[in-house]
């Protein structure tokens, strides 16, 4: 029995187990067969965090909305693409959730992180305020792009997980940016960047200890978020093999992305179709129990993911990647540059050693701002 869902932008039944096929399914890095692995694709889905409009929660700013339904989407999907992120940085690519079963309490520190409630770090609350800054009034739908740079400035709160975050502007992931900024040093940027930590930053009850540990360490795990644009209104097929080798690769966090004003977490695909996870269901608000522990059957998936083919991609996309060691990120440069070698594929973006002469300098041109 496959529980069915009604999405707003299709309102038809669009849940079906996966189609028989020899074609290998792609889920974040992972390869499976469809004849041999079925209950594994379908547990791998099952343990991502899915992230759907909500209602009922405090209301935004205190006087704001109490639902995100019909405009929260890509701030959900914002959401599951971080969470992928945290998931692991503190779990493991490897960790499984199972119906049930309980859970590290690892687990529920990154679910935490996530509740809707203000002081959530990556809360539907953070994200629209913090959107604010970034010309989205509340209640406003974001881009790709927007919500990358809105989940950059958050995780500068979030000591816990301590991530280095870059977004790869102009096409362009500059390889020394990233070694600078994961590579900055701990014990200074620590103090300079985090003086509340002793007290109101650590509302999520985080362990304070994880913090120290990491400050020790020489590199900051990356995630990678590249906001790319694949033709005017629909994708060019000269990108659908490089997008198909982005889910390939071990540091994949997916996409996001969608169809014209619907957003989608793209976690994987099988042939010429896209795999997803989709927010458009509205969840009543979850609150901890009398125990105080968090019910957190609704933050996963448990049917078949849905399915789209790629050719119906809306052109802009963020891609994701997560390094959470520097030979993590040397092995993606290594794949990155081979990826330009495979025939039929453009490449959607560039990788360079340095910043070009003119990103940095604007005078050289002679041009007045």
């Amino acid at each position: 029995l496959f529980l069915a869902t009604l999405t707003y932008d299709t309102l038809r039944f669009e849940y079906e187990d996966f189609p028989e096929t020899k074609e290998p399914v792609w889920i974040l890095g992972r390869k499976y067969s469809v004849f041999t692995e079925k209950e594994e694709i379908l547990l791998d889905v099952t343990s991502r965090l899915w992230f759907t409009y909500r209602k009922n929660f405090p209301a935004i700013g205190g006087t704001g909305p109490t639902s995100d339904t019909g405009w929260g989407c890509m701030l959900r999907c914002g959401q599951m693409i971080f969470a992928q992120a945290l998931v692991c940085r503190h779990l493991g690519r490897d960790w499984r959730w199972i119906k049930g079963k309980r859970q590290m309490d690892n687990y529920f520190s990154v679910l935490n992180a996530f509740i809707d409630k203000k002081d959530s770090y990556y809360s539907i609350h953070q994200i629209a305020q913090m959107g604010v800054g970034e010309g989205k009034s509340i209640g406003q739908w974001y881009g790709p792009n927007t919500v990358a740079q809105v989940l950059k400035k958050l995780a500068t709160f979030d000591t816990w997980s301590s991530l280095a975050v870059h977004i790869a502007m102009d096409n362009t992931v500059v390889m020394e940016e990233i070694r600078r900024l994961c590579q900055s040093n701990f014990s200074c940027a620590g103090a300079a960047a985090f003086p509340a930590v002793e007290s109101d930053l650590l509302y999520n009850g985080y362990p304070e200890e994880a913090g120290v540990r990491d400050r020790l360490s020489l590199w900051k795990p990356l995630v990678l978020l590249i906001p790319l644009r694949l033709g005017l209104t629909e994708i060019n097929e000269a990108y659908i093999e490089t997008l198909k080798h982005c889910f390939m690769m071990p540091q994949s966090l997916g996409v996001i992305g969608g169809k014209p004003n619907s957003a989608h977490y793209f976690i994987g695909y099988v042939g010429e179709e896209l795999i997803y996870l989709d927010p458009h269901t509205t969840q009543p608000a979850v609150e901890p129990n009398e125990s105080g522990c968090l019910p957190d059957e609704s933050f996963h998936c448990q049917h078949p993911p849905c399915r789209m083919s790629i050719a119906e991609l809306d052109p802009s996309i963020a891609v994701g990647f997560f390094c959470n060691t520097e030979e993590d990120f040397n092995d993606w440069c290594q794949q990155i540059k081979k990826l330009s070698l495979v025939r039929g594929a453009l490449p959607m973006f560039e990788l360079v050693e340095r910043q070009p002469s003119h990103f940095s300098n604007p005078d050289v041109l002679n041009l007045t701002p």
